[in-house]
């Protein structure tokens, strides 16, 4: 593995103060929000300055029942060679489903979501990384993700469920501590136990971070400080193997760089005081330490089930996958009945938390909504998004929005009607957004004549 030694996650709020900060080896950027011909001037400085930077992909959902869309593997390839970036990371979770495989509209989720710990998740996933891995030019990382909700009858633990992937697909591991220690407080699953059955030598780097607790639930935030628990997860890992690289995430209500800097330190720290032991191999663990050539640094030779090729071809796995994925995300954000085991309470929290998200990126997409609708802003989103299932990214989401509130003859106030209107027509060109045959567009059409 490629020493990568301690990184912050760059972002464009921050990036005066990442450059200042000492002893900052390499920055992982959101792959999505950089267009490859025109990286920020900030972000070009640190790589003239020999700064690693890992791109870290968020919409790929190679843990969904559909296989990895080629153009946005293309687009994740190109920012990799762009960045000189020794690799990529992505995420085991599903953002999407319905679609073709369930006859249903597509619905986003805006979040990462988890997918169910059983054998039709661990095929799909394994078959979805290999087409990944063939895609990129460099190798892939895949991070285990936060979970608000549980999933019925699962059949492995997630140690397991990860030792499994890298045994059948030879991916590398993103661990992130936090993420375990959110799970240890909603799932009651043991970040230690995790730990033991993870094959460590398969480690890329760790990702650290802070949260909160909220509606009996722990928030995975990025906007609050790393907690205790949390750098405590780091020991427990680095009791068992001292990883590449460790970086520290913020992606909300940013710190001064002074605090920024005191995090880094004690992350260090945790790494600097962990005692030096041999590495710890879990029971799904390769028996050999990753070196150049083998499954964690190139392709691998798959152990498991042979994978379904041809784009035609839709497996049973699939296609049960589908329908529980598109279940779960139509209760979660077009307010349907709740799919049996789940906790309908827990499916609650993280519906809300969902539908807060959605508003606060819009607002960040664009700002002039909440500029027009003031205070009257964020009440109107959730009960527009409570129903309404986002389907073409936050962006379009926003369209959407205005749409709606223009099909209802809103806002009241005259005024505030017609900078909407504005807004929309400026942004939607001189059709409308979205299908033709929107009935909420042609509605809005109509409402612009009487705004």
């Amino acid at each position: 593995m490629e020493h990568l030694g301690t990184g912050i996650g760059w972002r464009p709020e921050i990036a005066d103060g990442v450059a200042e900060l000492p002893g900052v080896d390499w920055v992982e950027v959101v792959a999505e929000n950089l267009c490859p011909g025109h990286l920020p001037p900030a972000l070009q400085a640190l790589r003239e300055r020999g700064t690693t930077v890992v791109p870290h992909g968020v919409s790929l959902g190679l843990g969904g029942a559909e296989r990895p869309d080629p153009a946005r593997l293309a687009a994740l390839a190109e920012r990799a060679e762009a960045l000189g970036a020794p690799l990529v990371t992505e995420h085991i979770a599903f953002v999407r489903a319905g679609g073709p495989l369930t006859a249903s509209p597509l619905m986003e989720a805006g979040h990462l979501l988890p997918v169910p710990r059983t054998r039709d998740a661990l095929d799909v996933l394994c078959e979805n990384v290999r087409i990944a891995q063939d895609a990129l030019p460099v190798p892939l990382a895949v991070e285990n993700i936060a979970a608000l909700v549980a999933w019925p009858d699962e059949e492995m633990t997630e140690g397991r469920f990860l030792a499994e992937l890298v045994e059948r697909t030879g991916v590398r591991l993103l661990i992130d501590v936090a993420n375990l220690h959110t799970n240890h407080v909603n799932r009651n699953e043991d970040p230690a136990t995790a730990l033991d059955e993870l094959p460590v030598e398969a480690i890329a780097y760790v990702h650290v971070a802070g949260g909160i607790e909220r509606d009996g639930a722990w928030h995975d935030t990025h906007a609050h400080p790393v907690t205790r628990p949390v750098l405590d997860v780091l020991a427990e890992l680095c009791a068992r193997t001292t990883p590449p690289g460790v970086l520290l995430e913020r992606d909300e209500n940013f710190p001064a760089t002074d605090e920024l800097a005191k995090e880094l330190n004690m992350i260090r720290t945790v790494m600097k005081e962990a005692p030096a032991v041999p590495v710890r191999r879990g029971p799904g663990a390769a028996q050999e330490p990753a070196t150049e050539g083998s499954p964690a640094t190139g392709p691998a030779t798959a152990t498991g089930p042979a994978p379904t090729t041809g784009p035609a071809t839709t497996t049973p796995a699939r296609q049960r996958l589908a329908v529980a994925q598109a279940a779960l995300l139509s209760a979660l954000v077009a307010g349907t009945p709740a799919p049996e085991g789940f906790d309908r309470r827990r499916l609650l929290v993280q519906s809300r938390a969902l539908a807060d998200k959605r508003a606060s990126v819009v607002a960040k997409v664009a700002p002039e909504l909440p500029g027009i609708l003031g205070t009257d802003y964020r009440p109107s989103f959730l009960g527009y998004a409570r129903h309404r299932p986002m389907k073409g990214g936050y962006r379009q989401d926003a369209m959407d929005f205005a749409v709606h509130l223009l099909a209802e003859n809103r806002p009241a106030d005259p005024d505030a009607r017609r900078q909407l209107t504005q807004w929309w027509r400026n942004r939607s060109g001189p059709k409308p957004p979205g299908r033709p045959a929107n009935r909420l567009v042609r509605a809005a059409r109509l409402a612009l004549g009487r705004g």
